[in-house]
């Protein structure tokens, strides 16, 4: 059974350091300087468990457009078992709570990324573009 929970131990936070550096850093090349930034101190971070073994993460922070979603990584041996879709209900979830009313939710989606956050009623916004050597698109909703 997989639990998501915002984490709230340095515990916790470290899994989740740990599985972006496996999926962003190893995996997809990343620089780390690019990966890890100042935003991880003040953003909501979220965690996978299966049973007790941390397999995705994520996070959002407020910025000055509205709430940015960023950071989703699932390590490969855990993918195609919807723990990406239950980390973002999680975290939309936890928004809804710490932001009444509307609020302007956006992401900026790897290409192979966007069917799941369509689904979460995502739309494209503007042109795409690069980052990190990997072509995204800026996807955004209202909640």
């Amino acid at each position: 059974m997989i639990n998501v929970k915002h984490v709230d131990t340095d515990h916790e936070l470290n899994e989740a350091f740990f599985i972006r550096e496996k999926v962003y850093i190893e995996e997809q090349q990343i620089d780390r300087a690019d990966e890890f930034d100042e935003f991880d101190e003040t953003s909501e971070h979220f965690i996978a468990h299966e049973a007790d073994v941390p397999c995705g993460t994520g996070r959002y922070r407020e910025t000055t457009e509205g709430i940015k979603l960023e950071r989703f990584a699932v390590l490969p041996e855990f993918r195609k078992r919807g723990i990406a879709s239950l980390i973002i209900e999680s975290m939309l979830e936890h928004i809804k709570v710490n932001y009444p009313g509307e609020v302007k939710l956006y992401l900026n989606a790897q290409l192979s990324a966007m069917p799941l956050y369509s689904k979460f009623n995502f739309k494209p916004e503007g042109e795409r573009f690069l980052e990190c050597d990997i072509e995204h698109q800026k996807m955004s909703r209202t909640l």
